[in-house]
């Protein structure tokens, strides 16, 4: 039997995925919970999915989360499943916070009653921070989240603290800044950017529709804040976490190095959309990692030019495997 066991929610996401793949170099049996759906989507576990056992549960579902721990006994559990695309919080509010709130209260009820002794990860977002109060944004920066999406990931960061404090759980939270990889949804800002640069430059395309070409993010890679959940659970004391690059760029600027990269100019196919403007606009986010980088030794090691570059010559590689 392996040393360690692991459950991951919200495996065949971005952050699933990659954090599975990090917990099988490390020796872990990883567990995957998926829901029971017609549209589960396994291409991004794909090439490692007969490593991992997937299990079926849901986190609208007290009984199944129960009887997971209950039939499995994992060391730890990794709650990344959520709606997690701001965007879609504003057109289906209550069920982000039925997920994305409440969910994590289920999965925390579920560890206290079957195994106290579980190791429970919370992914926390910088999107609970919104309309920032100070810059950069740290673990004492006050909330001010400014979707329905913010403030269910408020709701899931403190129901962990409570939990932590009340019943002594060993119950993390990572504020994790925007991350990006080519396995990032299409969805979001990143991809859609290099994806769109990809499909002009093959000719696919004319255009590409953006929303506020002025927001301000921290942008890492996925592949590094895995890492840095799978070391918040290894120390000696539950605590919460920033993870971030500590750099800012505009979406601007992420034209500007994908388009540059194909030897476009962006001005030439970005049109920015007032269609695609957000209701309450979160302009700036910086996060400061400084306690990540002291207390768990964590440090990015992708640039955002080398992380865009990485998106771009994946979509490139795709759409010209697509057109045989």
């Amino acid at each position: 039997m392996s040393e360690k066991r692991a459950l991951v929610t919200g495996i065949t996401g971005q952050d699933g995925s990659y954090l599975a793949e990090f917990l099988l170099s490390q020796g872990y049996e990883v567990l995957g919970m998926v829901r029971r759906s017609s549209t589960v989507n396994f291409d991004r576990i794909r090439h490692f999915q007969d490593e991992v056992t997937i299990v079926q549960g849901d986190l609208l579902d007290q009984m199944s989360l129960l009887d997971i721990l209950r039939e499995y006994r994992p060391q730890e559990v990794y709650n990344l499943a959520a709606q997690s695309f701001v965007p879609t919080s504003w057109k289906q509010p209550v069920l982000t916070g039925e997920f994305t709130a409440l969910g994590v209260t289920r999965m925390l009820e579920a560890v206290r009653i079957i195994d106290p002794e579980i190791r429970f990860y919370q992914a926390s977002s910088s999107e609970m921070f919104g309309k920032v109060r100070e810059t950069p944004q740290n673990e004492n920066t006050p909330f001010y989240p400014r979707s329905p999406y913010g403030v269910a990931k408020v709701y899931g960061h403190w129901i962990t603290v409570n939990y932590r404090e009340s019943y002594d759980l060993f119950a993390c939270s990572g504020i994790l800044f925007n991350h990006e990889s080519p396995r990032r949804g299409l969805e979001f800002v990143t991809h859609k950017v290099t994806y769109g640069a990809a499909r002009i430059k093959l000719g696919l395309a004319d255009e590409l529709r953006l929303g506020n070409l002025e927001a301000r993010r921290d942008w890492g890679y996925a592949g590094d804040y895995v890492q840095a959940m799978w070391l918040m659970l290894q120390q000696d004391e539950p605590d919460d976490y920033v993870i971030a690059t500590g750099e800012t760029h505009s979406v601007q600027e992420l034209c500007e190095i994908a388009f540059g990269y194909l030897d476009l100019d962006w001005r030439e196919y970005v049109v920015s959309d007032p269609k695609f403007f957000r209701p309450a606009e979160v302009d700036l986010l910086v996060g400061d990692a400084s306690k990540a980088h002291a207390k768990l030794g964590w440090e990015p090691s992708v640039s955002f030019e080398e992380l865009i570059r990485l998106m771009v010559d994946a979509d490139m590689k795709a759409l010209q495997a697509n057109r045989g």
